[in-house]
C-alpha cells in the first residue's frame, strides 16, 4: 500500500467530494457508451467510497448504451451489478450526477444539459463545460488507477470484488501496459494483484468473441485496404461498436501493420475506431485532426474513437452513404489528418528547432 503515491490533488478532490455529498443525497453515476471494465470499476469505487464514508443509500449506476461486449457483461454479472440504461432512469430524480470515464462534451446536445456535479476522467479535456468537481487525469492509463488513490485516501477497506474489478480495469485500458501507461498504473496493478480474484479474470478473458462477429473478420480480410503499414476498412452496418474494436485489435497484430482504422454504422452513427502500436502514430491526435471537425470523440496515443452522426455524414457526402462513398470519405479524412499532423510537427523558418 505504501508504494502507491496518493497525490495532493486526489486528497483535495476527495475532501471536496465528501463536502458536497450528504448521507441523504441521491447520486446517479453515469457512464458513456457501452461500459468497459475501467468505467465499471471506477463507478464501483466511487459508490464504495460514498457508501463507507457518507453512508449514502441511493446510488444508481447507468450508461447511455447497454453492455455489449461479452467479457464486460460477465464482469458486471460477477460483480453483481445492475447497470441501467439512461432511458430507464430519471436523472432529475437524483440530487447529484457523476460522470465516470466521460466528460459532458462526449454526450449529445440533449444530454449535454445534464450539468453533472462530478466529472472523473482520464481522457484529455474536451469542449467547454464546468462542474463543481472535475478531476481529469490524461496522463493516467486507466481511471481505475485514479480511483485506487481515492480509496486509499479515503481509508476505505477494499473488498475483493473491487480489487478484482480495478485490476481488470487497469489491465484492459492499458492493454496489458502496451498503451499509454505511467508508473502509478503499474503500482496500482501490483497492489490489486495481491488481493484480486485472478482465476475469475482469466475466465472472463477466455470468453471474448461472439460467433456472430466472425463474418466481420472475414469481411475485413477481403475488403481492408493496406498502404505503408496502415490498414483501413469500412464494415457497413454492424451490430455493435465492439465489432469495430475487436476487428481493429485483431488486425493490428498482422505483421507490417503500424495502425488500423475500422469503421461501421451502428444505429444513427458512423463509429470509427483507431488502433496503433503507439510508436509510429498518435491515434488520438490523428483521430482529432482527421475527423474532429465532423465528429465527436478522442483517445490516447494507441487507441481512439470518433462518432459521426449519419445526418452530419449525409450532408458531408451530399446524400451518398454508399460503401464506396464512405471508403473515400475515410481516405480523405486520413489524408487531411496526416497533412495536419505533419504541418504541426514542422517548425516554421522563424522557429528555433532546438
Amino acid at each position: 500500500m505504501q508504494s502507491i503515491v496518493v497525490k495532493n490533488e486526489t486528497q483535495q478532490h476527495l475532501r471536496r467530494l465528501l463536502e458536497i455529498i450528504s448521507p441523504d443525497d441521491s447520486l446517479l453515476i453515469l457512464m458513456y457508451g457501452s461500459p468497459d471494465p475501467d468505467a465499471i470499476a471506477s463507478a464501483m469505487a466511487l459508490s464504495e467510497i460514498l457508501a463507507r464514508r457518507k453512508n449514502i443509500t441511493r446510488c444508481t449506476l447507468a450508461a447511455t448504451e447497454p453492455i455489449r461486449r461479452q467479457q464486460n457483461r460477465e464482469l458486471a454479472h460477477a460483480m453483481r451489478l445492475t447497470i441501467r440504461q439512461l432511458g430507464q432512469v430519471d436523472p432529475a430524480a437524483h440530487r447529484h450526477i457523476a460522470l465516470v470515464d466521460a466528460q459532458p462534451s462526449f454526450f449529445s446536445e440533449s444530454l449535454f444539459s445534464l450539468r453533472p456535479t462530478f466529472v472523473f476522467d482520464h481522457h484529455p479535456r474536451q469542449g467547454e463545460w464546468e462542474a463543481p468537481l472535475a478531476d481529469i487525469r490524461p496522463a493516467y492509463g486507466a481511471l481505475s488507477t485514479v480511483f485506487t488513490e481515492y480509496l486509499l485516501a479515503a481509508r476505505v477497506r477494499i473488498p475483493r470484488n473491487l480489487h478484482t474489478a480495478l485490476l481488470y480495469g487497469i489491465k484492459t485500458d492499458t492493454d496489458n501496459f502496451d498503451r499509454d501507461t505511467i508508473a502509478d498504473d503499474i503500482r496500482a496493478y501490483t497492489f490489486h494483484s495481491r488481493r484480486a480474484n485472478i482465476p475469475l479474470i482469466r475466465r472472463i478473458e477466455l470468453n471474448q468473441t461472439p460467433m456472430s462477429y466472425l463474418k466481420y473478420f472475414d469481411q475485413a480480410f477481403h475488403t481492408m485496404r493496406h498502404f505503408r503499414g496502415r490498414r483501413v476498412g469500412f464494415l457497413g452496418q454492424v451490430e455493435s461498436p465492439d465489432v469495430c474494436v475487436q476487428v481493429a485489435d485483431f488486425y493490428l497484430h498482422v505483421i507490417g501493420t503500424s495502425y488500423v482504422v475500422v469503421a461501421g454504422i451502428v444505429n444513427d452513427k458512423l463509429i470509427i475506431i483507431f488502433r496503433g502500436d503507439g510508436y509510429r502514430q498518435d491515434c488520438g491526435a490523428l483521430a482529432q485532426s482527421a475527423c474532429g471537425l465532423v465528429g465527436q470523440g478522442g483517445g490516447h496515443r494507441s487507441a481512439a474513437r470518433i462518432e459521426i452522426l449519419l445526418d452530419v455524414l449525409k450532408t458531408e457526402l451530399k446524400g451518398d452513404l454508399s460503401h464506396a462513398s464512405i471508403d473515400r470519405f475515410l481516405d480523405q479524412c486520413l489524408k487531411r489528418g496526416h497533412a495536419a499532423r505533419q504541418t504541426a510537427q514542422i517548425p516554421s523558418p522563424r522557429e528555433d528547432p532546438s
